[in-house]
């Protein structure tokens, strides 16, 4: 039959780009960030294979952002918590802005607090008299580094300092020479003393000039074999995507003259929200250490995370050298020292960023676990022992600390599978498919009518109530009492159970080829019409006292239920089970 011409058709869409509009916003205000001209760049092709340097800023970046700054019990809380995690290189402050950053870096030196292979770090303007104050800090340390910066960005010459590049050039030269100075005059010979330094913007600032500033500070410092200079450059103001600030860094790696001598340091904030990003770029790009904050603390958006980097090292197989096992307390520190909560949605360490709702992500994790259970078992190792591979969560959530408990948390969105994960986690009860489904429909009902979520105990509570009952809820026509069954030699069973029937004491007698068979023989007897439709059972545990489950799914009186039984024999557990589907027939 031909279609009429008539019939209305949909349109389809061929151009989604169609529906945008202009935003009237004034764009024509902002420029476009500058392309670095290396045709050649070799950074597409690398893989980050081991840790990079690491320096955490919390202390001091982070510091200086916060609303309320770290008090000194805050500060030290702080450094403990970065020692533990085992960073090597801490920023502790800047010493010359006030008394109180100048005490607590004295105070973590005169008190042992900083272990011999832990190097401190102290920021300085390139001002003489901030210099002096910022190398007396560090009198008596054993491991200490001076980092002295001074803006190099055409914005900062000509607005903020007013001077030509020569001058600014010469900022960079007379700083360096009196942090020499002054080492050599205040500290001892029982100081391990280096050196870095930062030409500010770097993100802004022409790469021939940035190459130009930092080659002259090398000339004063003289870097060679024992030798180093740390050269950062740091993304003071995100401008561009991470591929160009790779660019950067590959350019001025293979332009710097005394590289081999060189850390060149990447210190990314997060104004486009692409630090993360950056900073492994800049790495494969050549760069060797990653300044920043846990949680990427620090001003207006923040440093770049050094939880995220971390852990995305770790996610992908390379040992990040930093210890995050116990996630959670390195959370609860750093929103004690900072005052700042920790998003739920973070990666790695938020509330929720092990969490399912969705019915679906559920169900997934659930049938990850079960297959990494069973590979493991065909293999004779623990899962430990294998490759992660669970759908939607890219780490095992154990290996920071955290309890399967919360992976898996039910809502109106959620499925079968994440309230059957929550069974078998919490209760080893691995419930058969259709039964995952009878009740999720059942805890479906609830979530509908009284919205948010089901906790665990929730799911738990409401289970029993439908499937387990109890001497403190003893519902149901069949209360079992004890069970004795007896085969002949043709295979018969014979089965007598005393039961309370009704409120009275019965005992009930029936035959069949099995205990299950002969007790829907004997159902018949009280007027229950009873036929199986399924049966599966398994052990809870292992040893000799072991509990077992057992689910039966039983056509009656014209419904099909599930029942589950639970006891340390299997025939009981068995008989328990067909009550508990007799039982919610009659409810």
């Amino acid at each position: 039959m031909s279609q009429s011409p008539f019939v209305s058709r949909p349109t389809p869409i061929t151009n989604a780009t169609h529906f945008q509009k202009p935003s009237g916003m004034p764009v024509h205000k902002y420029g476009q960030y500058e392309a670095v001209d290396i045709p050649d760049r070799t950074w597409p092709e690398k893989r980050i294979t081991k840790a990079p340097r690491w320096l955490s800023t919390d202390l001091r970046d982070g510091n200086q952002a916060l609303i309320d700054p770290m008090s000194p019990a805050r500060k030290r809380e702080m450094f403990d918590l970065l020692v533990r995690m085992g960073y090597k290189e801490i920023e502790v402050g800047f010493p010359s802005s006030g008394e109180t950053d100048f005490a607590f870096v004295r105070s973590i030196i005169e008190e042992g607090a900083i272990p011999d292979d832990v190097t401190i770090s102290v920021l300085t303007q390139a001002r003489e008299d901030l210099i002096e104050r910022t190398v007396e800090s560090l009198v008596g340390a054993k491991r200490a580094t001076v980092h002295l910066y001074n803006a190099t960005a055409p914005t900062f010459r000509r607005v903020v300092f007013r001077g030509s590049k020569d001058d600014i050039k010469q900022i960079a030269v007379d700083g360096t020479r009196l942090v020499m100075e002054y080492a050599e005059k205040l500290l001892g010979p029982e100081t391990v003393f280096g050196y870095q330094y930062s030409p500010e913007i770097f993100t802004d600032t022409e790469l021939d000039f940035a190459l130009e500033v930092c080659e002259a500070v090398c000339d004063v410092w003289q870097p060679g074999p024992g030798r180093e200079i740390i050269l950062n450059l740091p993304a003071t103001v995100e401008r561009s995507t991470p591929s160009t600030h790779a660019d950067r860094f590959e350019w001025m790696s293979r332009n710097l003259t005394r590289r081999e001598h060189v850390c060149l340091s990447v210190h990314p904030h997060n104004d486009r929200g692409t630090a993360v990003a950056a900073a492994e770029l800049a790495i494969m790009a050549g760069a060797d250490r990653i300044e920043g904050c846990l949680f990427g603390q620090g001003e207006r958006t923040g440093n770049v995370d050094l939880v995220t980097l971390g852990m995305n090292l770790f996610s992908q197989g390379v040992d990040p050298q930093i210890d995050f096992s116990q996630i959670d307390e390195i959370r609860r520190t750093s929103e004690y020292c900072n005052q700042m909560e920790v998003h739920p949605r973070h990666p790695y360490a938020g509330d929720l960023v092990y969490t399912a709702f969705s019915g679906s992500h559920q169900d997934a994790i659930k049938k990850g676990f079960d297959a990494m259970e069973a590979d493991a078992a065909a293999k004779g190792v623990t899962v430990d022992d294998i490759e992660w591979a669970v759908p939607y969560l890219p780490i095992d959530p154990k290996d920071v600390g955290r309890s399967y408990e919360a992976v898996i948390r039910v809502n109106s969105q959620s499925g079968k599978g994440g309230i059957a994960y929550v069974l078998k986690n919490d209760h080893k009860l691995d419930l058969p498919r259709r039964m995952q489904i009878e009740f999720s429909r059942i805890i479906q009902a609830k979530t509908d009518a009284e919205g948010g979520e089901v906790t665990p105990k929730e799911i738990w509570t409401v289970f029993q109530d439908e499937y387990l009952p109890n001497p403190d809820n003893p519902w149901g026509r069949i209360q079992l009492r004890s069970g004795q069954s007896t085969s002949d030699t043709d295979g018969t069973d014979t089965l007598k159970v005393e039961a309370v029937v009704d409120g009275v004491e019965t005992v009930l007698t029936g035959s069949g080829n099995g205990p299950i068979s002969a007790f829907f023989a004997a159902l018949q007897n009280i007027g229950v019409d009873a036929r199986l439709l399924d049966y599966q059972e398994h052990t809870m545990s292992e040893g000799a006292s072991a509990q077992a489950a057992s689910y039966i799914e039983c056509a009656i009186d014209g419904k099909v239920l599930w029942g589950i039984g639970i006891d340390a024999n299997t025939t009981r557990a068995s008989l328990k089970a067909v009550v508990s589907a007799v039982n919610r027939s009659a409810r």
